[in-house]
């Protein structure tokens, strides 16, 4: 994940999902905000508040965990009156700002809260205001009213729109009538593209309009390509080969995707950092959410490789990282079959666990339950489905899921 704040020119510049915050630069400048109770990380909240927790709950649902009730009253409680969520907000008493209101944060609360289970109400908020703010080609960007759609954002929301038992396909633009899929298909580039055939790029160049290939958008359209959430399970295998195909349809633009992706991980098995300014190094973050990608793609082979070399080298940078980055792991494990409570000698879920407020004791029956309820996501190929904080190059790689930032670059 890398940045998506468009608004915060020093978010854009640095801002990495769960990254540490750094101390105010000059006299007058506003401190770090106070991390409240039942917010999971130690970390200033501001750029990705609601975006971390709602991963922790969205992994703690794969694992059978019941998160505490006033860490559920602490995201519900972020929701603004049209149903938006910030990606923080300090004093829920105060009204939301409209500049801030973020379709990143409130795509993954909606599959958060569908996951918790019991907010119906919430959720159906939620989904309609991100149906209210969809852009005339059928896509979102990470602030409506600032930019173009992106690639991430509008993956993001199709994965809440699923989760909530929305058509994505029947989401149509109010002029237009385009959809999302016809929105990540124009981020899709072409074949016969030198250096990205296949991939997606996460908007057109401001200058040029030319796409240039970017691996994290790229598992992100993957994923919603296919009609998938941020925690979407392994897909029926790709039998189709390689090869990359005009991308008429969301399901060829999705392979078309997948094939890259296994291609640029296949000398390493991890994804480079390409943060500005960055050194060249793993990018932990989004090599997870393409493991997630591939196998939701059907590519199990390529999502396994680059699984076994997270599982051997993501413990520091999930312990740096927190909430958020256990949770990308926890789901990167769950799409391959390993074993989150044992991912490389680590504990994900209890590393987890112990970044928030302690979770509800499960009885066998609940757990018996939640389980069923997995299986069943998993017999149906569907699963729920994105940030940011103003963070060091430590932080690099959080994934596909903070939109908004920087993304012309070439991988």
């Amino acid at each position: 994940m890398t940045v998506r704040r468009c608004a915060a020119a020093l978010a854009a510049a640095t801002a990495v999902l769960g990254a540490a915050a750094p101390a105010a630069v000059a006299d007058g400048a506003p401190s770090p905000a106070a991390v409240p109770p039942g917010l999971y990380g130690t970390k200033d909240p501001t750029y990705d508040g609601v975006f971390r927790q709602s991963l922790a709950f969205l992994a703690q649902e794969k694992a059978g965990v019941t998160p505490a009730d006033h860490a559920v009253g602490w995201l519900t409680g972020q929701q603004c009156a049209d149903g938006a969520f910030m990606s923080f907000r300090a004093d829920t008493a105060k009204a939301c700002d409209a500049t801030k209101l973020d379709t990143n944060a409130t795509s993954a609360a909606v599959q958060a809260l569908v996951a918790v289970g019991g907010h119906t109400d919430a959720v159906k908020k939620g989904v309609t205001w991100l149906k209210s703010v969809q852009q005339d080609d059928g896509g979102w960007p990470y602030t409506p009213g600032m930019g173009g759609s992106d690639a991430n954002s509008t993956a993001i929301v199709i994965g809440a729109l699923a989760a909530a038992g929305e058509k994505p396909a029947d989401v149509k633009s109010a002029k237009g009538g385009r959809t999302p899929f016809d929105a990540l298909l124009t981020f899709a580039l072409p074949c016969d593209d030198p250096a990205g055939a296949g991939a997606f790029a996460f908007q057109p160049d401001p200058k040029t309009q030319k796409l240039y290939a970017n691996a994290d958008a790229t598992a992100a359209a993957v994923t919603g390509s296919l009609g998938k959430g941020l925690t979407a399970t392994a897909g029926t295998p790709d039998t189709t080969g390689a090869g990359c195909a005009k991308a008429t349809t969301p399901e060829q633009g999705a392979h078309n995707g997948a094939a890259y992706l296994a291609k640029t991980l296949a000398p390493t098995g991890f994804l480079k950092s390409a943060m500005p300014g960055a050194t060249d190094q793993p990018d932990v973050g989004n090599t997870a959410d393409s493991v997630v990608a591939l196998a939701a793609a059907g590519l199990p082979d390529q999502a396994k490789k680059s699984a076994d070399w997270l599982a051997k080298n993501s413990a520091a940078w999930a312990k740096e990282n927190g909430p958020a980055a256990y949770a990308q792991l926890v789901f990167a494990a769950d799409a391959t079959g390993a074993d989150p409570k044992n991912f490389g000698g680590t504990d994900l879920v209890q590393a987890l666990d112990a970044t928030g407020p302690a979770p509800k004791a499960a009885s066998p029956s609940a757990s018996a339950d939640k389980a069923d309820k997995k299986d069943e996501k998993k017999d149906d190929g569907i699963s729920v489905w994105w940030i940011v904080g103003v963070g060091l190059v430590a932080g690099i790689g959080v994934g596909f899921l903070i939109s908004g930032r920087k993304k012309n670059q070439q991988l």
